[in-house]
C-alpha cells in the first residue's frame, strides 16, 4: 500500500519528504519495545523517524501524524508498559505480538528474562490492554539434537496453562534453516546441532498440539507456512490482522474507512452476513476490500503497514536470530543508541 506523501520539517529545522502511514509495526526487523521504547516513544511525541531501507540503504522518513494503530512484536515487552498511557492520550491503538518461547535450558536465548517473569508481563499487559490484545506466539519451532516433537509439546504446555484465561490465540512457526541464509549461518557459527522439519514431524507436532488445545480453547495458527494442516484445527494467521484491529478499534471511523469497513447495527430480526464480524457491543463490521499487503512473502497474511525497524539492533542476540548478520553488529548498534538515545533513527546516526 502506498501511503500518503508530504513534506514534514526535521528536527534541524530542513524539510524532507515523509510518508504517513495510518498502521506502524514495531517492529518485525527487531525488538523496540525491548530495547528501544524510549527511543520509539520520543520519536512519536516528535511526530516522525528516520529509517533506513535495508535493500538499498537509502534513508526516509515515516510521519506520525496520521497513525491510528501500532502492532508491537516483543520477546520482552515489559518496557512498553509505562508508555501505554500515552497512546491512549493519543488515541492510537495497539496489540502485541509476544514471542514467549522456552528454550532457557538449551541457551537459544540467552538474552531473555525467565519463562516466568515473561508470563508475568504477558498478564500484567493483559490487565492493561485486554484479552485479545496481546497474542501468544512460540516463535520459531526450533528442532536440535536436545529437542524434538515432545520437549516442544511439553515447553509449550506448561506456557499455554499459565496463559488460560489471559490469551485467544497460539501462533507458531516451523523454523526453515535452509530457506535463511542467516539463521543458517548464525546456528552454525554458534554450534548448534539443528535439524530441519519434514512435513511427517509437522504433522505430529500438529496433531500433540491440538489434543493440547482441547484443554485450552485457544485459535491455533502458523505464520507463514505453506504445508495446510487445518485438519488439526490450525488456521494461516494474519500477524498484522485487520479483524483484530477492527475488534479493537472499530469506533475509529478514519481506520475504518482506511480498512474499507462499514459498520452495522444489528436488528432484532437482522441475520448478519456471513463474512461479518461480531463486535463486542451488538453491532457488526463488513469489510468491503482486501487489505492484504501484496508486498509481503507470498504465505503471508498480514495487511499493508509500515515497519520502521531496522536489521542487526536486536539485543536478544538469540543463536538462530533471522534479524543480525552477527551479535557484534547488534550490539554496537545498541551501544551506538545508548549514546544517542534520541536520534532520528533507531541506531543513533
Amino acid at each position: 500500500m502506498s501511503w500518503k506523501k508530504s513534506k514534514i520539517t526535521l528536527e534541524n529545522g530542513t524539510a524532507a519528504d515523509a510518508q504517513f502511514p495510518l498502521i506502524v509495526s514495531a517492529s518485525r526487523s527487531t525488538d523496540i519495545p525491548a530495547f528501544y521504547a524510549d527511543w520509539f516513544f520520543h520519536r512519536l511525541e516528535k511526530g516522525y523517524s528516520a529509517w533506513t531501507n535495508p535493500f538499498n540503504g537509502v534513508r526516509s522518513y515515516v510521519s506520525y501524524d496520521d497513525t491510528r494503530f501500532i502492532v508491537f512484536w516483543s520477546k520482552n515487552p515489559k518496557p512498553l508498559i509505562p508508555h501505554l498511557g500515552y497512546l491512549k492520550k493519543r488515541g492510537i491503538g495497539c496489540y502485541i505480538q509476544y514471542t514467549l518461547n522456552d528454550y532457557v535450558e538449551e541457551g537459544l536465548e540467552k538474552g531473555v528474562p525467565s519463562v516466568d517473569s515473561r508470563i508475568e508481563t504477558f498478564k500484567e499487559l493483559v490487565g492493561v490492554l485486554g484479552k485479545g490484545s496481546v497474542v501468544w506466539r512460540f516463535d520459531p519451532l526450533v528442532l536440535t539434537d536436545e529437542i524434538g516433537v515432545d520437549q516442544l509439546i511439553s515447553k509449550i504446555e506448561y506456557i499455554g496453562d499459565a496463559l488460560k484465561g489471559y490469551t485467544e490465540k497460539l501462533v507458531f512457526s516451523f523454523v526453515d534453516i535452509s530457506a535463511y541464509r542467516k539463521v543458517k549461518a548464525n546456528l552454525d557459527k554458534n554450534g548448534v546441532a539443528y535439524r530441519e522439519w519434514t512435513t511427517d514431524l509437522m504433522e505430529e507436532f500438529a496433531a500433540k498440539l491440538s489434543a493440547l488445545n482441547k484443554n485450552w480453547g485457544y485459535v491455533l495458527a502458523t505464520c507463514g507456512e505453506k504445508i495446510d494442516i487445518a485438519k488439526y484445527g490450525i488456521a494461516h494467521n494474519r500477524c498484522v490482522d485487520d479483524d483484530l484491529i477492527i475488534r479493537l478499534a472499530y469506533d475509529d471511523e478514519v481506520l475504518m474507512k482506511h480498512l474499507g469497513v462499514r459498520i452495522e447495527t444489528v436488528g432484532l430480526f437482522d441475520s448478519i452476513p456471513d463474512n461479518a464480524l461480531e463486535l463486542s457491543d451488538g453491532r457488526y463490521a463488513v469489510k468491503t476490500k482486501d487489505n492484504r499487503d501484496k508486498g509481503q512473502r507470498e504465505l503471508c497474511g498480514c495487511i499493508s503497514s509500515k515497519d520502521i525497524g531496522e536489521y542487526n539492533t536486536c539485543a536478544h542476540l538469540c543463536e538462530y536470530c533471522y534479524a543480525n548478520a552477527t551479535k557484534e553488529c547488534a550490539v554496537a548498534n545498541l551501544a551506538r543508541n545508548r549514546k544517542n538515545p534520541f536520534a532520528e533513527t533507531i541506531t543513533g546516526i
